[in-house]
């Protein structure tokens, strides 16, 4: 038997489950004589019970929360992809003018954009 029988509080978190899992179906009077058995108290299995109850609620609370990351950091990087299509578009756009501009430089011999007014 687990942890001091005195007590029950020093039984590990496997073996409170395993109390709680036991008892669940437990009549009030089946529980008081089960814990009899154990050294327990029915008080001490309906703690265990809610602690168990709330470590499920609170996995499902981080699991609801990992899900919305996850949508929020898929929405995010769709959003950057998105901005750096857009930025590469904007680079060959600016690099085909500059070469057009060293290409028209090259044919007339001069810079485009100073007057023959000099």
């Amino acid at each position: 038997m687990p942890g001091n029988r005195n007590t029950g509080e020093d039984w590990s978190p496997e073996a409170k489950l395993a109390v709680v899992v036991e008892t669940a179906s437990m009549s009030e009077a089946e529980l008081s004589a089960y814990c009899r058995e154990k050294g327990l108290y029915p008080e001490q299995v309906q703690r265990w019970k809610e602690a168990c109850l709330q470590g499920a609620g609170m996995q499902e609370d981080r699991d609801k929360a990992a899900q919305k990351q996850k949508r929020e950091s898929r929405k995010t990087i769709k959003k950057l992809k998105a901005e750096v299509r857009r930025k590469d578009k904007a680079l060959a756009e600016t690099t085909s003018l500059l070469v057009l501009s060293k290409k028209l430089e090259a044919l007339y011999g001069e810079d485009p954009d100073s007057s023959e007014d000099d």
